[in-house]
């Protein structure tokens, strides 16, 4: 009879432990492919499209790939120094009653001088 009552309890916890999983380790590869692109479109010479082709690059080889709506870059500033931000912007996989939602991550570089 204890088995019949604790055993929903279980699985309701293990399934959120894994949906927290996934949506941190989706998080994680985002920021990290982000952060990888600016730094390919920061390097002298380069321009923001070979940024958000390493970053399409290195997300079409993981499963957080499949989440993603887009990936833009672009030039800015910050603190007074040019940088190169890359911005992804994705669908957090999410199950249950939470449903999808918007995720946006964002990394940048500093520009390389010419």
């Amino acid at each position: 009879m204890e088995f019949v009552l604790v055993a929903p309890l279980v699985l309701l916890v293990a399934l959120a432990v894994i949906q927290v999983a996934l949506a941190l380790y989706v998080r994680a590869t985002l920021t990290s492919a982000a952060a990888e692109g600016a730094r390919a479109a920061a390097l002298a010479g380069a321009d923001p499209s070979a940024g958000v082709r390493r970053a399409q690059r290195l997300l079409s080889q993981n499963i957080a790939g499949s989440v993603v709506r887009r990936v833009t870059a672009s030039g800015a500033m910050a603190g007074g120094l040019p940088v190169m931000a890359v911005r992804i912007e994705a669908t957090l996989p999410l199950v249950g009653l939470l449903g999808p939602t918007s995720l946006t991550v964002v990394g940048h570089s500093l520009q390389e001088a010419a």
